[in-house]
């Protein structure tokens, strides 16, 4: 059985726990493939927001196996909140949720770590969320890390005692002033291993592969969004691991050929967390009014997100880059309202217009060529039916489809999992 894959297209926040929640009940097996605790993917239903870090985006559903890939980077102290929030649910995490013996730990030094690198930066920081996720994919290809598997035998606290002592080292390199109180920390640390430890361990390449052959469906869950990946993203602005379609293979050990649809999503405008260049970015009372209808705050970080326009030029790259052969447009209804909507169809790039994104896009290099769309009065969010889509949304799906070349199958018209319309 194929692998089905989802991820985001921009900076992530494009409301993929949403989508992974709405599919989920298609699919045996949730499977994380990168990224660490700097996620949030945010489900909502029966009147609850839930909010999860780590823990694949399926755990709510019954029957779906909840499977934490070996490319993925594991904060024990968050897991284990996590695992707390979840408690009052009644869900078997036992039976439903299992983790890769080659995940790799996020020890409290690198969270210290991040810290004292991003204070070393000053003002050329680049908008960590001092989740110690960089310093432990550094550990990882450097070989230093410690891993999942790693806990189940005995010299495992020695190893961690090295690795912490060289990172107390390094910490010092930095020469900025970083309180902290190791002892504490490692404290909280150990006790969350503890129940990190009572989950079920699995050796997940070959899980997988049996689950394949045993014609399991499988959905690889990505997390942030392709323009921060370490490769295709917007570097240095971007996180630590490679968020596109070629980190599900990597960060779950599946095989390209074995990849089939590429579900992408994206929002009908668009939204960034932290420093770096955002072509279409807003600074009026559109950005304003985007941002507070669309209550644009990090669900990690509660920073508040920059808006702008949607970038078709950026998002198409993503497109490209991903092979993506489904689109889903995310919180449609936080358009509703504005008289003229406008949408980036290319750039004007040292004096030239062009149509795909360049190395480089600061502000000083590019500027946004934008087409106008009218836009729509009418509240979306008690909506059922495509049939009752207003007319210039639909006109402004059937736009971004031309421009893309990849259909629009479900349009999101709020927060809710029944607030979905499929197309």
């Amino acid at each position: 059985m194929a692998v089905d894959l989802l991820l985001g297209l921009q900076w992530g926040d494009e409301g993929k726990g949403k989508i992974v929640d709405y599919l989920t009940e298609k699919y045996n097996i949730i499977a994380r493939f990168q990224g660490g605790p700097n996620a949030g993917h945010t489900l909502e239903f029966d009147g609850i927001k839930h909010v999860l870090h780590t823990i694949p985006s399926g755990i709510f559903h019954k029957d779906s196996i909840n499977l934490v890939g070996n490319g993925v980077v594991i904060d024990p102290v968050i897991f284990k909140r996590e695992l707390d929030n979840l408690s009052k649910f009644n869900l078997d995490l036992h039976k439903k949720l299992v983790i890769s013996r080659k995940a790799h730990l996020i020890l409290p030094t690198h969270r210290l770590l991040d810290a004292a690198s991003e204070a070393a930066k000053g003002k050329a920081k680049i908008g960590s969320t001092l989740k110690g996720i960089g310093p432990t994919y550094m550990d990882k290809t450097g070989r230093n890390g410690i891993r999942i598997g790693d806990l189940e035998l005995n010299n495992w606290k020695d190893k961690y005692r090295n690795l912490a002592d060289k990172h107390e080292a390094m910490i010092s390199f930095y020469n900025v002033d970083v309180q902290y109180n190791l002892k504490e920390l490692e404290e909280e640390f150990f006790e969350a291993i503890e129940v990190l430890k009572s989950l079920q361990f699995i050796d997940s390449e070959e899980y997988l592969h049996q689950a394949q052959l045993d014609n399991k469906t499988i959905l690889a869950e990505g997390a942030q969004g392709s323009l921060l990946d370490i490769d295709f993203g917007t570097y240095p602005f971007v996180t630590s691991s490679n968020t596109t379609a070629a980190g599900a293979c990597t960060g779950l050990g599946i095989a390209p050929n074995k990849i089939k649809n590429v579900f992408g999503v994206f929002k009908a405008y668009t939204t960034r967390v932290g420093s770096g260049p955002f072509p279409t970015e807003l600074f009026d009372e559109d950005g304003a009014k985007m941002a507070k209808v669309g209550n644009e705050f990090g669900a990690t970080t509660g920073r508040p997100r920059r808006c702008g326009w949607l970038d078709l030029v950026a998002l198409k790259y993503a497109v490209q880059v991903n092979g993506v052969t489904q689109l889903m447009m995310m919180k449609g209804d936080v358009l509703s309202g504005f008289k003229t909507l406008k949408v980036c169809t290319s750039y004007r790039y040292n004096g030239k217009e062009i149509k795909h994104l360049p190395y480089n896009i600061e502000e000083e290099n590019i500027s946004p060529v934008y087409t106008e769309l009218k836009g729509w009065k009418e509240d979306l969010t008690k909506l059922k039916d495509i049939q009752n889509l207003p007319k210039e949304l639909n006109n402004y799906i059937q736009f971004i489809e031309d421009e893309i070349g990849v259909p629009i199958k479900i349009v999101s018209v709020g927060p809710d999992r029944t607030q979905t319309i499929l197309r």
